[in-house]
C-alpha cells in the first residue's frame, strides 16, 4: 500500500462545521467527506478501519454461534403495519412508493424482517438461533451532527436471537452481552454497560453500552462506589424519606394571585417544592391525561412513554387544558378529577398535607392527602434523577457523565413473533411462540467513537487492531537512492513479516510526511533519512506515546512488533 497511489486528501485546517473532535479529525485526515447533511462518503482509509471493525465483530459473533445473513433494506410497509410499528417510527422513517404504487420503507431496523425469516422455523429443536447481518440503515434524523456520530444513513451490525422460552432468552442475552464486552475491549472503546429504556424497540431488559466522551449527547448516571449505571432516561435514585405533618380532614382553599410556578409558591406562601404536587397535562395517544410529580422533580418524558407504552405523547395546548379543567397551567391539580386518567410518580405515594392547584386560576389547595383526595389510575417511576442524589444500591452520591451510545441489546419478548406468525412445535407437540432478542452496534459510529477516544492535538492515534495500517514507512527523500531503496526494502520486509504497511513514497518535504503521518494516526512510524542511514539506523516512533528509538536496520521488524504488541488490547 503506497501513499502515492492512495486517495488520502489531508487538510491543513479544521472544517468550519465540525464540532466533535472525531468529525474534525476524520475530515482533516482524509477519511470521510460529507455529501449532504447526515450522509458521508467513506474514503480508502476509513474503509480499512471499517473492515477491521467488522472483522472483529464478525469473529465474536461467530464465536457465540452467530450465522451471518443479509436482508433487504427496502421493505414493504405492510410488514411494519402488521407489527404495529409503522406509525411508531413517525417521521424518522423514509417512506416511498414503487412504480406500481406499493408503499415501501427504508429500514431503520430489521426485527420484522428477521421475524419473517423465522416463520420457517418448525421445531423447538431448531432453537436457539442467532442470526446477524451488516446492513445499511436509514433514519431521517432531524438534526444530523457530529460527523459520523449522528447520521441519516449508516451500517448496523444487528443480530437477533430466537429461543423457546425466557430461560433460553436469558442465556442468549448474556452470551451477547459477553460478546459485546469483548468487541468493545478489542476495538479500544471503554464502554460502560448501563440500564436503558427500550424505546420504540419494545421488550423488557435493555442494556446500552456507553463510551464516556465530551461529544456525547447522552447522560450516563453512575455510582463511583458500586456497579450501578443507567441511562438518564432509565436511572433512579434513593430518595430521602419524608415525614409529613398531619393535615386537615379535607383540602383547604388558598388564594394565590399571580403564583404560577413552584418557586412562586415556595417564596410567597412557604410551600417548598417537596410539599407540592406538580400537575402536567399530556396528550397520550390522543387521550388528555394528568401526570403528577413532586414539585421539585422534573418529569422524564421517556419514563412516561415506557410506563404507558404510548406511541405519541405531547403537552396539551392551553385551550385543551382550559376546556378540560377550567384553568390554565399554574393552577392545575388532580383533586376530585374523575373524568381524566391520572398517572402519578412513585415519590408521591402515601404523601399527605401537600399543595396543588385547585383548577381555578390563582387558587391552590393545601392539606391534600394523595391517597384520600386524588384518584390515581397508575403509579410509575416518572421522575428524572438529578446529579448528587443517592445511589439506589449503596447510597453514594450519583455522578453524571456525558457519553456516546456504541451498542444496545434488548430482550424483545414475543411481540414480533406473535404479530408475524412465528411458531414452532414444543416438546409436547403443542405450538410455541419463540421469544426474541435484538442486539445492535453502529459500525461507522464505532469509527467515530474510537477517534474520539484515541487522538491528540496532532491528529488521530488509532489502536493497532483497527488502524488503517500498522506501520507507516517514510522515505524522507525519494531522490536519495539509498533512502529510497532502504525504505522499499523495509516495506517489503515488514510486509513479508505479516504486517499491514503503508509506504509514504511521495515526493514531498519531510515535514509534510511527518505531519500527515501524525494526522492519519498509524500506530508505528519508521522514518528512513540519509543522516540516520549513514549510521546504519532508522528512527522508529510509537504514535500513541511519541517515543522515538534509533534502531539498526536488522532490528526494525522486532522493534515494530514490540510496539504493536504493547498496544493490543
Amino acid at each position: 500500500m503506497r501513499w502515492s497511489q492512495l486517495h488520502i486528501p489531508t487538510l491543513r485546517e479544521d472544517p468550519a462545521d465540525a464540532d466533535a473532535a472525531s468529525h474534525r479529525l476524520l475530515v482533516r485526515a482524509g477519511f470521510i467527506r460529507q455529501l449532504m447533511a447526515g450522509h458521508y462518503s467513506l474514503l480508502p482509509l476509513a474503509m480499512r478501519v471499517r473492515a477491521k471493525i467488522m472483522a472483529t465483530i464478525r469473529e465474536e459473533m461467530n464465536g457465540i454461534g452467530g450465522q451471518e445473513m443479509l436482508l433487504p433494506c427496502m421493505q414493504p410497509a405492510s410488514i411494519w403495519i402488521k407489527s404495529g410499528r409503522l406509525n411508531v417510527m413517525g417521521q424518522e422513517m423514509f417512506r416511498l412508493k414503487d412504480r406500481k404504487g406499493a408503499e415501501v420503507v427504508l429500514g431503520m431496523t430489521h426485527e420484522e424482517i428477521f421475524a419473517t425469516i423465522g416463520t420457517e422455523l418448525s421445531s423447538y429443536r431448531d432453537l436457539p438461533q442467532f442470526w446477524y447481518q451488516f446492513q445499511t440503515k436509514f433514519r431521517d434524523e432531524p438534526r444530523p451532527k457530529g460527523g459520523l456520530l449522528r447520521v441519516r444513513e449508516f451500517t448496523m451490525k444487528d443480530s437477533y436471537s430466537f429461543d423457546v422460552d425466557e430461560a433460553g432468552l436469558d442465556k442468549s442475552f448474556e452470551l451477547h452481552r459477553g460478546a459485546y464486552e469483548r468487541i468493545f475491549a478489542r476495538l479500544g472503546i471503554p464502554a460502560i454497560p448501563v440500564e436503558a429504556s427500550s424505546g420504540n424497540m419494545g421488550g423488557s431488559d435493555s442494556v446500552e453500552f456507553m463510551c464516556p466522551a465530551e461529544a456525547g449527547e447522552d447522560i450516563v448516571v453512575r455510582c463511583p462506589d458500586c456497579d450501578y449505571a443507567a441511562n438518564l432516561e432509565k436511572a433512579t435514585s434513593a430518595l430521602a424519606p419524608v415525614t409529613d405533618e398531619s393535615g386537615p380532614a379535607a383540602p383547604q382553599r388558598l388564594d394565590t394571585p399571580g403564583a404560577r410556578t413552584i418557586e412562586d409558591l415556595d417564596r410567597d406562601y412557604q410551600l417548598p417544592g417537596d410539599r407540592q404536587i406538580k400537575t402536567l397535562v399530556q396528550v397520550i395517544d390522543g387521550q388528555l391525561t394528568l401526570v403528577l410529580v413532586r414539585g421539585d422533580h422534573p418529569l422524564s418524558d421517556q419514563k412516561l412513554i415506557d410506563a404507558t407504552g404510548a406511541t405519541e405523547i405531547r403537552p396539551a395546548h392551553p385551550d385543551e387544558i382550559r376546556e378540560a379543567l377550567g384553568a390554565l397551567p399554574g393552577s392545575l391539580g388532580a383533586v376530585g378529577v374523575t373524568t381524566l386518567p391520572v398517572i402519578a410518580d412513585l415519590a408521591l405515594q402515601g404523601r399527605s398535607n401537600m399543595a396543588t392547584g385547585a383548577n381555578t386560576d390563582d387558587v391552590h389547595l393545601t392539606g391534600v392527602d394523595v391517597d384520600r383526595d386524588i384518584t390515581v389510575g397508575q403509579w410509575a417511576d416518572l421522575r428524572e434523577v438529578t446529579e448528587g442524589e443517592p445511589c439506589p444500591r449503596c447510597g453514594t452520591p450519583l455522578e453524571f457523565v456525558r457519553a456516546i451510545e456504541v451498542g444496545h441489546i434488548f430482550k424483545l419478548g414475543r411481540q414480533y413473533t406473535t404479530k408475524l406468525g412465528v411458531s414452532v412445535l414444543g416438546p409436547d407437540g403443542s405450538a410455541v411462540t419463540p421469544i426474541m432478542g435484538s442486539y445492535g452496534i453502529g459500525v461507522e459510529r464505532a469509527i467515530a467513537v474510537i477517534a474520539e477516544v484515541h487522538h491528540d492535538d496532532a491528529g488521530l492515534a488509532w489502536p493497532t487492531q483497527v488502524a488503517p495500517a500498522e506501520v507507516n514507512v517514510l522515505a524522507l527523500s525519494v531522490t536519495d537512492e539509498a533512502v529510497r531503496t532502504t525504505a522499499e526494502d523495509l516495506y517489503a520486509t515488514l510486509q513479508g513479516a505479516g504486517l499491514d504497511v503503508l509506504l509514504d513514497d511521495r515526493d514531498v518535504r519531510p515535514g509534510v510526511k511527518f505531519r500527515d503521518s501524525e494526522l492519519v494516526g498509524i500506530p508505528v512510524r519508521v522514518s528512513v533519512g540519509a543522516r540516520d542511514l549513514a549510521e546504519g539506523v532508522v528512527e522508529v516512533t510509537g504514535r500513541a506515546d511519541g517515543q522515538k528509538d534509533r534502531v539498526p536496520l536488522s532490528g526494525v521488524t522486532e522493534r515494530v512488533r514490540e510496539l504493536l504488541a504493547a498496544q493490543i488490547r
